[in-house]
C-alpha cells in the first residue's frame, strides 16, 4: 500500500474522531450553559452535535484537501 493513501486513511479517521469529540464538547457545554434537561434537550444536543461534527469535517477538509463526504464540488 502507497504510504500517501495510508496518510490519508490516517487524516481520514483522525479527522472523524476530532470532529466527534469537538462537536460533544462544544454540545455539551452549550446544553450545560443554557441548563436544558428531557426531550428538548436531548433534540437541540442531537442537532447541535450534528451541526458542529459536519461543520468541523467542512474545516478539516478544506484545510487538509481530504474528501470526507464530498462537501465540497469543485
Amino acid at each position: 500500500m502507497d504510504s500517501a493513501s495510508v496518510k490519508k486513511w490516517a487524516i481520514f479517521f483522525a479527522g472523524i474522531l476530532c470532529a466527534a469529540l469537538i462537536a460533544n464538547a462544544l454540545s455539551t457545554v452549550i446544553i450545560g450553559a443554557a441548563q436544558l434537561t428531557g426531550a428538548a434537550g436531548f433534540i437541540i444536543s442531537f442537532v447541535l452535535y450534528a451541526v458542529f461534527f459536519f461543520g468541523v469535517l467542512y474545516i478539516i477538509e478544506k484545510i487538509t484537501g481530504v474528501t470526507f463526504f464530498r462537501f465540497s464540488y469543485d
